[in-house]
């Protein structure tokens, strides 16, 4: 996962996490390249991105939250019956064979300063590095495909992502998770607010979903401690995310159309990478 700097230093800064957050390591990520079928696209981002794993953003984020006097609980809850829930796990389901999950794991060996996204078979993998000279590699795949290769992930990869891995060993199982289902939630439900996951799902080759929830979460934050209604945090909510899931959404339909590579000729890299961003 990776942050654009003004938008994470922004944030962080305001929580003074932002020394935190770079003495946890991240790496520096520079470039773009999307693949899409034989066609590859690369651009500069506008601005330098820090990518550092879940595990190391949510000790960070845990560590300074109890540090500050919140208390850790671990309970299953329902949202309808909290008085205020900032965010559960993601809580959707979808009909069997059709559903898509989600793969991850971390490898050892080089490492570089680009994102590299590939689209195939109505599979989407990201591999970018991450702290402690680890490559993170993640992606969505439909059920049918893992089930036809036992959940094996690599067994899917096509040629230019196994080039792409082949320097690479792998350092951890993989962790699979699902079904995933593309939504969103900005609906009123009488005192509770959502944030992260539990509002919505967006596409994660935007490479924005975690940037999303700090950025909702604190916005649930903000409301709770307001105690205003859940429409108006919603509604922030809406305002910050609305560009964000309607232009994946978009970016979607055309990947499963089979037009993302010919509308990649046209489209700045750049573009692409603005429209996919949180509005701020």
């Amino acid at each position: 996962m990776s942050f654009s700097r003004p938008n994470w230093a922004l944030r962080s800064n305001l929580l003074g996490l932002w020394s935190g957050f770079l003495a946890a390591g991240p790496a520096r990520i520079t470039r773009t390249v999307l693949h899409l079928g034989g066609h590859s696209k690369r651009f500069i981002l506008p601005e330098p991105a820090y990518s550092l794993s879940r595990y190391a953003l949510d000790d960070l984020l845990l560590r300074e939250a109890t540090l500050r006097g919140a208390e850790l609980r671990v309970e299953a809850a329902k949202p309808s019956e909290a008085p205020t829930v900032l965010a559960h796990g993601r809580q959707a389901s979808a009909r069997a064979g059709e559903r898509l999950f989600g793969f991850k794991a971390h490898f050892r060996g080089p490492v570089d300063d680009a994102v590299e996204l590939f689209f195939f078979r109505g599979c989407y993998v990201g591999v970018s590095s991450v702290e402690k000279q680890f490559t993170n590699v993640c992606g969505l795949a439909p059920e049918r495909l893992l089930l036809g290769c036992g959940f094996a992930p690599e067994a899917l990869f096509n040629e230019p992502l196994r080039e792409r891995v082949a320097p690479l060993e792998r350092a951890m199982e993989w962790l699979i998770t699902g079904p995933l289902v593309f939504r969103d939630e900005f609906k009123s439900r009488t005192r509770v607010y959502l944030a992260g996951d539990a509002l919505g799902f967006v596409d994660p080759f935007t490479g924005s979903g975690v940037l999303a929830a700090l950025l909702t979460g604190r916005l649930a934050g903000q409301a709770a401690v307001r105690e205003c209604a859940v429409e108006e945090h919603l509604t922030a909510c809406r305002r910050a995310l609305r560009r964000q899931y309607n232009v994946a959404s978009l970016l979607r339909r055309l990947l499963g159309a089979g037009l993302a590579e010919k509308l990649a000729a046209f489209v700045p890299g750049r573009m692409l990478y603005r429209m996919t961003r949180p509005a701020v």
